[in-house]
C-alpha cells in the first residue's frame, strides 16, 4: 500500500464529505486502540474542527492512558482538535442496577457489555448534534466485513467509516506513518467493554493476521478444506463468525407489502 497517497486520499475523501453534508467537523470516540487512533488522525488531517472523546466505564487503566496520550499527542500536532473526557462509569451502573434480571452470567455479561459500546454512541451522537458533526467510525475491514466484530447500533452506529477497508496490518502501517505513538501500535487490540484486559484474540479465538490471511483466501475461492491445522482452524473461525455476525453487515430487513394487497 502506497501509504502517503492513501493516508491523503482518506483526509480528502473525509473533508469533501463533511463539506456536501453541510457540517462543521466530525467528532470520535478515542479507546486507546490503534484504530480509533488512526481515524481521529484522519479526522484532524482535514482541519475541519475534530471533537475526540474518552468515554470511559469502569475502564482498564493501561487503556485509559493510553487514549489521554494520544489525545495530549493531538492536540500538540494539530490546531483544530479539542478532547473531552466523559465518564460514563455512573451511568452504566444505575443502568445495570435497573435491568437486574435472573438470567445466565453469560448472556447478562454480553448484553452489559453491549450495553456499553450503546452508551458510547448515545453520548458521540449527543456531542454531533450539539456542534453539527459527523460520528466517525473506527472500525476497519476485519472487524466490518470479516467477522462483525463490533456492537450493532453501539460502534456499528456512525455516520461515516474512513477505515472500512483497510485491513487491520493496513491499520497499523498507516498509523506509524502518522507517527501514532508506539505503545498504541504495538497494543494487543482490545474492544475495552469488559473492564478487564481481555484481547480481541482471546474473544475472536484467531488474531487479526490470521483473519486477515482467511478472508484474503475467501476471495480467491478457497474453503476450510483446502487447509489443515491452525489454518484450517482461523478459516473455520472467519466463516463462523462471518455467519453468525451476517445481520449486522446487510441492510435492515424490510418486510415490503405487495402491490396486491395496496
Amino acid at each position: 500500500m502506497k501509504n502517503k497517497e492513501t493516508i491523503e486520499f482518506i483526509v480528502s475523501w473525509l473533508r469533501d464529505y463533511a463539506l456536501k453534508s453541510g457540517v462543521n467537523g466530525f467528532v470520535i470516540g478515542v479507546s486507546g486502540g490503534i484504530d480509533s487512533a488512526l481515524t481521529s488522525t484522519l479526522c484532524a488531517k482535514t482541519g475541519l474542527p475534530t471533537l475526540c472523546l474518552e468515554m470511559p466505564i469502569h475502564q482498564e487503566k493501561n487503556q485509559q492512558n493510553r487514549s489521554l496520550l494520544h489525545m495530549q499527542w493531538l492536540k500538540k500536532n494539530f490546531k483544530n482538535i479539542q478532547t473531552k473526557s466523559v465518564e460514563l462509569t455512573q451511568v452504566f451502573d444505575t443502568f445495570q442496577q435497573a435491568v437486574q434480571d435472573d438470567v445466565s452470567e453469560e448472556k447478562k455479561m454480553l448484553s452489559l457489555a453491549n450495553a456499553r459500546a450503546r452508551m458510547r454512541m448515545t453520548t458521540l451522537y449527543y456531542y454531533a448534534g450539539v456542534h453539527n458533526f459527523l460520528v466517525a467510525g473506527t472500525g476497519n475491514k476485519v472487524e466490518d466485513f470479516g467477522v462483525g466484530f463490533y456492537t450493532k447500533y453501539g460502534d456499528g452506529g456512525v455516520d461515516v467509516s474512513p477505515i472500512a477497508d483497510l485491513m487491520k496490518s493496513e491499520v497499523q502501517s498507516l498509523a506509524k506513518t502518522l507517527g501514532v505513538d508506539i505503545s498504541i501500535v504495538t497494543a494487543a487490540p482490545t474492544d475495552g467493554l469488559w473492564g478487564d484486559d481481555r484481547t480481541d484474540e482471546d474473544q475472536l479465538g484467531a488474531s487479526y493476521p490470521e483473519l486477515e490471511w482467511a478472508m484474503n483466501q475467501r476471495d480467491l475461492g478457497k474453503q476450510a478444506s483446502d487447509f489443515e491445522g491452525r489454518q484450517k482452524i482461523a478459516f473455520e473461525i472467519l466463516e463462523r463468525l462471518h455467519k453468525k455476525n451476517l445481520h449486522k453487515m446487510i441492510p435492515i430487513p424490510v418486510c415490503e407489502i405487495p402491490n396486491s394487497l395496496r
